[in-house]
């Protein structure tokens, strides 16, 4: 593996646009079965290897609120009257290894009915589970003894339960044992099949090495540290790919046009040079969920509409480009609590006594991500009737068909956000949304142009319906916590001060056996109000270039090709899944990612071994 400079008219084999999670695993894979290949990742952002505020798991907040990192790009969205007129940021990853390097580091594993909606329901055979699951194996390495469906024992990535555990995701644990007796507990809540059972504390997996106490992503664990199997990788960093190039008949890739990157948002300068590098075999296009669709549309590739409006000549008319925008909205809110918890300090500085500490051995907080406990939860017939006739239609065709479906996840994070000792210990997030979005270009030439860019959260009715349910469940669970000391005005609905559901400071928690909350429709109102002002993204864009039929919205085929009409022109990253998961969307990336490696290597003839 090296670094790449100057690309002016130099040729590799395969290049991908884009060195986030799917290029990675791809890319190493296909590496190591063919020394021969000349391999090329282009990242428009920097190297990540060794940098304390992506391997300390307990950073990763940083990201979010110190922007000047430059790990992250933030996508601004158009206002959405379903939000109350509210523009909503969206950050991807804008690193080498992208989302693996800088999200919150949870195992969370998809329902297997997922991916087998992925095969029938969508038309892509060989993405069923029974193909998908084996690779969750192949990819990971368990440090723990586990009851995990498929607990790999040779894959790059390092699973364990970290090396640190708050008193917050305990006590979580020990009163929902007493208030949600209908629900137990598992050894694994983040496994294909597992629904309504709580996580044990010490038993939420993560991707971090317990050895070490650092975070376990693809950038290290497929590229860095395997060097020796990757020395026909290049890897160009800082550097935005512009569009694709074809050759003279116009429907084979045979190359990009890439130019350096500068500050996201800038217009392009009139001398801007633009660079070219070219592939003799294959242009894989892996530049994530936002990214892939406005390479494609500069290069001539999506809806006719949208291309001429921004003058870019139509080489396919594909209008599935940029649609089918996918999330989880999650509603995250802040309680205040006992002095004695152990909260992740967020902002930790290096020169700080935990960070120093962690340096000698890794045994501070720094070392946990301190989301330590929660549950995919599905209602019983009791909760269905609270959450109302807007959720029902979902459940009857979508749910009920699928067992193994959670309707939403609620969770734990125990993070000090303020000297006013919070802890923002609960948030839910809904599994499987309505609503969806789109995401396209502005400008046909200018590769830093904002995108036009629609988040469509709670747009269906049915969206806002479940969480405001999920808010409530939460609510009761977190009151009832003994570090509780009561509830945040600044980030809880704005209930009456006459209403049974009004804000209090509390001296103690609420009795396990107290009455659930009775809520008025003056109060669901405010929890309406509420949602429509902090729901946010989760950081899981997903779906813009869906693998499904043309005739139905879809760009890629199941051999990842965009469309019959292109040649040498395969996409492998996020963009692809034509419907959601029920999880972190990191694992299923991950997964794509060694899923790819298998076509491509059996399109070039390769035996992956």
């Amino acid at each position: 593996m090296f670094e790449s400079t100057d690309l002016n008219l130099a040729e590799y084999d395969i290049i991908f646009a884009g060195g986030g999670t799917c290029a990675c695993v791809t890319a190493s894979r296909l590496a190591a079965a063919a020394p021969d290949l000349k391999i090329l990742l282009i990242e428009a952002g920097k190297h990540t290897k060794g940098l304390p505020n992506i391997m300390q798991p307990a950073l990763y907040p940083t990201h979010l609120i110190s922007p000047e990192s430059g790990a992250l790009t933030f996508h601004s969205c158009k206002p959405s009257a379903a939000l109350g007129g509210r523009e909503v940021v969206v950050p991807v990853a804008h690193c080498f290894g992208g989302g693996s390097s800088v999200n919150d580091l949870l195992i969370q594993l998809s329902a297997a009915s997922d991916y087998d909606d992925w095969e029938t329901t969508h038309e892509n055979p060989g993405w069923g589970s029974k193909n998908l699951i084996p690779l969750a194996e192949k990819l990971e390495t368990f440090q723990v003894n586990t009851s995990a469906e498929t607990p790999g024992d040779a894959g790059p990535i390092k699973v364990s339960y970290g090396r640190m555990f708050s008193n917050v995701g305990q006590e979580y644990l020990n009163t929902v044992a007493k208030y949600d007796t209908s629900r137990g507990f598992t050894e694994d809540v983040n496994n294909f099949k597992t629904i309504n059972a709580y996580g044990v504390c010490t038993n939420l997996l993560r991707y971090i090495d317990e050895k070490t106490g650092k975070r376990s992503d693809v950038a290290h664990n497929y590229i860095y540290e395997n060097e020796e199997a990757n020395k026909n990788v290049s890897i160009l960093v800082q550097a935005r790919v512009k569009r694709v190039i074809f050759d003279l008949g116009g429907n084979r890739a045979v190359g990009v046009e890439w130019v350096k990157e500068h500050a996201a948002g800038s217009a392009a300068s009139d001398d801007e040079q633009v660079h070219t590098v070219r592939a003799s075999k294959l242009f894989v296009l892996s530049a994530g969920a936002l990214g892939s669709p406005a390479i494609l549309e500069r290069s001539g590739i999506g809806a006719a509409s949208i291309l001429s409006r921004h003058g870019v000549d139509v080489l396919v008319d594909l209008p599935g480009v940029g649609e089918n925008y996918m999330d989880h909205p999650n509603l995250l809110w802040a309680t205040h609590c006992l002095e004695e918890v152990f909260l992740n300090p967020g902002l930790a500085e290096s020169e700080c006594q935990i960070a120093e500490q962690w340096k000698k051995d890794d045994s501070t907080i720094l070392a946990s991500n301190c989301l330590d406990s929660g549950i995919k939860l599905r209602p019983d017939e009791r909760e269905l009737e609270q959450i109302g006739p807007a959720f029902r239609f979902q459940w009857d065709s979508f749910f009920v068909p699928s067992p193994d479906k959670p309707v939403i996840w609620i969770g734990n994070l125990a993070t000090c956000v303020s000297v006013l000792r919070l802890v923002r210990h609960v948030f839910v997030i809904k599994e499987y949304p309505l609503s969806k979005g789109y995401a396209h270009i502005t400008s046909g030439q200018d590769a830093f142009a904002p995108l036009d860019f629609y988040y469509g959260f709670l747009d269906d009715p049915a969206d806002l319906a479940v969480l405001l349910f999920g808010y409530k469940k939460a609510r009761e669970i977190a009151r009832r916590m003994s570090v509780f000391r009561g509830e945040h005005r600044g980030s809880n609905p704005a209930f009456s001060a006459n209403s049974d559901a009004r804000l209090v400071s509390r001296d103690g928690p609420y009795p396990i056996d107290a009455p659930d909350i009775e809520y008025s429709a003056e109060d669901d109102v405010a929890i309406d109000e509420f949602l429509k002002e902090w729901v946010s993204t989760s950081w899981h864009s997903f779906g813009t270039c869906a693998m499904k039929p043309r005739g139905k919205g879809g760009v890629v085929d199941a051999s990842l090709n965009v469309t019959d009409d292109l040649s040498a022109i395969t996409c492998i990253d996020g963009s692809i899944p034509p419907s959601n998961v029920s999880a972190n969307t990191n694992n299923t990336v991950i997964i794509i990612g060694e899923k790819a490696a298998e076509i491509v290597a059996a399109e070039l003839g390769i035996d992956l071994k």
